[in-house]
């Protein structure tokens, strides 16, 4: 989640591309004649209580907030192709993560995971086994979840995550990252060289080739994080799920600032370039007929919780 659980490294510079004084001057692309879309349906994946002088510079010392962890379930309209986005934080997180890692976030965290992803896909009645395609947004722990039982489906991460992972725990005793997270033969890290531009984003997929789903280079949080725009509609609506490109809503609407502290330090890895994305995300959520979700989404969660938007149902398109 933040450089508080050992990731307090020299910035990793990215290149940003595109015009930042004017990052909302470029469309989305419109809808074709015939146009594939996906329903969006959100997972239950845990809670994780923050304390907020990590995340914004208005907050106050001893502010905690509950985070819900929010995975996400797309379905493609023409084929029912099954894609889920990020994977929350696994039950046995104690157990299973280094121990580097468990220590860094005994430290700064209060973890619950009453239902996990894999549970919220199975109550709504999907096997994972059966799902076709993973994103992770990137691989810190309330992100990565339990990728075993994903046994049929193909991973796609940021060109980046490849060498957190490498060689990772246990080779790397003092590792915070799983070097098993992800199956080598079935996982697709996606460089740069393969994207284009698509809205105020200079680095997108579009993953079907159809203008559905795009999978979006979104960096500055962790090296390989993405976030995911698709189509909600036939017709012209979307959704943007911006991963932990940003924590709290206050960042993207301009009324607070990145935090970056001597006691609990930034919760990007590369404070400019994350200040960057953030402001392509405004822009985005902006433009007619685009929902914005973060992967933390505090006011969205407690307005929504156990509504409609959650498998089996899906998020209501704009």
């Amino acid at each position: 989640m933040s450089t508080a659980i050992g990731l307090s490294h020299a910035p990793i510079q990215q290149p940003t591309g595109g015009n930042l004084d004017r990052p909302g001057t470029v469309e989305l692309p419109p809808p074709a004649e015939i146009q594939a879309y996906c329903t969006v349906s959100v997972l239950e994946a845990g809670y994780v209580d923050v304390p907020m002088a990590q995340i914004v510079d208005t907050a106050k010392e001893d502010e905690i907030a509950r985070f819900p962890c929010l995975s996400f379930l797309l379905r493609h309209s023409t084929d029912g192709d099954t894609f889920v986005f990020d994977l929350g934080t696994r039950r046995d997180w104690e157990e299973a993560l280094p121990p580097a890692m468990v220590k860094a976030v005994k430290r700064w965290y209060h973890v619950e995971v009453p239902q996990d992803a894999i549970e919220s896909l199975q109550k709504g009645g999907y096997n994972p086994a059966q799902i076709s395609h993973v994103c992770l947004s990137h691989v810190h722990f309330d992100h990565q979840g339990d990728t075993r039982p994903f046994t049929n489906a193909t991973f796609i991460a940021g060109e980046e995550s490849r060498a957190l992972l490498s060689p990772g725990y246990p080779a790397d005793p003092n590792g915070m990252f799983l070097g098993s997270l992800l199956p080598p033969e079935r996982t697709r890290y996606v460089p740069r060289a393969e994207m284009r531009a698509v809205g105020p984003f200079p680095h997108a997929l579009d993953f079907y080739g159809d203008g559905s789903l795009y999978v979006v280079d979104t960096p500055g949080h962790l090296p390989g994080h993405l976030a995911v725009l698709a189509r909600t509609s036939a017709d012209g609506g979307w959704v943007f799920l911006a991963g932990d490109a940003a924590h709290d809503w206050r960042l993207i609407t301009g009324e607070a600032r990145i935090a970056d502290t001597p006691h609990f330090g930034c919760s990007h890895r590369d404070k400019k370039t994350a200040a960057e994305t953030i402001a392509r995300i405004r822009a985005l959520s902006e433009m007619p007929r685009v929902r914005v979700l973060i992967a933390h989404d505090v006011p969205w969660y407690e307005e929504n919780k156990d509504g409609a938007a959650f498998l089996p149902g899906s998020i209501e398109s704009l």
